[in-house]
């Protein structure tokens, strides 16, 4: 581990970026441009004292897991990234053919969503990142564990997950969910990771396996989906999906129609939901 290069790339990589770039509001005047340690450290979810030993050469070393949220908050291309892992003295993630790197325009389109839930994922629902309303409507995915982050594998494997639907709604989101998995492992027979998804699920899964003999296609696009909040009841959002063909990404954005009853209680969340938000501690 190379602390004094890394303690300087961290700090360039702040020094270059505004409040701005990463959605957060500009505040007071700043005596320095970029970030301030503890809004990054905000971001990637960590201390800041923690950041700021980092950035002072005298930090532990970063896990995989920590530094991957340092490029994600940083906003940092994915040469940048495998830097960054070198530096740490850790081999980068390999270039597989679903990429889990969000590239920085697309966090900055993702930070700038500040009224409407909206996250990003593979094809095959891997949830890579997600704005504060996306956080406060389904729960933070990524403060669980990396096996955790799929949306379905949560819903067919964690009992809790379809509570968040109204029972009647289950069976076509199951049946969307199935559909999907099938036309992503179908066309991209070399990447192993939804095959292994797949596997797992119909080894898990007695529902799975029943709309999975079923073959039904559907490659995933835009819906209406309804969701049970505990604490501003039932939401009926419209959900766009922009795909990303060169990364098999999705941004996935769920708005309300202005005047229903569904505006009021996303507009609602936006107040009680975000207040329950904080990072995750390390």
């Amino acid at each position: 581990m190379n602390r004094t290069e890394l303690a300087d790339f961290l700090r360039h990589a702040r020094g270059r970026l505004d409040p701005s770039d990463v959605g957060l509001a500009p505040g007071a005047r700043r005596r320095t441009p970029g970030l301030r340690r503890e809004e990054v450290a905000s971001l990637a979810g960590m201390s800041a004292d923690y950041y700021t030993r980092l950035e002072q050469s005298r930090g532990p070393r970063p896990s995989r897991q920590m530094l991957t949220a340092l490029a994600r908050a940083l906003r940092l291309t994915e040469d940048e990234r495998d830097h960054l892992f070198h530096l740490a003295g850790e081999e980068p993630p390999r270039r597989e053919a679903t990429s889990t790197h969000v590239r920085p325009g697309l966090l900055l389109v993702l930070d700038r969503l500040h009224d409407t839930p909206a996250l990003v994922t593979t094809d095959f629902g891997e949830v890579l990142a997600q704005n504060a309303l996306s956080r406060a409507l389904s729960g933070d995915v990524l403060a669980r564990p990396p096996r955790d982050r799929n949306l379905l594998r949560r819903y067919f494997l964690d009992p809790a997950t379809p509570d968040m639907f109204p029972p009647e709604d289950r069976p076509a989101r199951a049946r969307e969910h199935v559909a999907n998995l099938r036309a992503v492992a179908a066309a991209r027979p070399g990447d192993p990771a939804p095959a292994a998804l797949v596997a797992e699920l119909l080894a898990g899964s007695a529902e799975f396996a029943g709309l999975w003999a079923e073959h039904e296609v559907a490659v995933r696009r835009a819906s209406t989906k309804r969701f049970l909040h505990p604490s501003v009841g039932l939401l009926e959002l419209d959900c766009e999906v922009l795909l990303n063909a060169d990364t098999h990404q999705q941004l996935v954005v769920h708005t309300a129609r202005p005047g229903t009853e569904s505006y009021e209680r996303l507009q609602l969340l936006r107040v009680v939901g975000l207040q329950d938000l904080s990072p995750t501690p390390h």
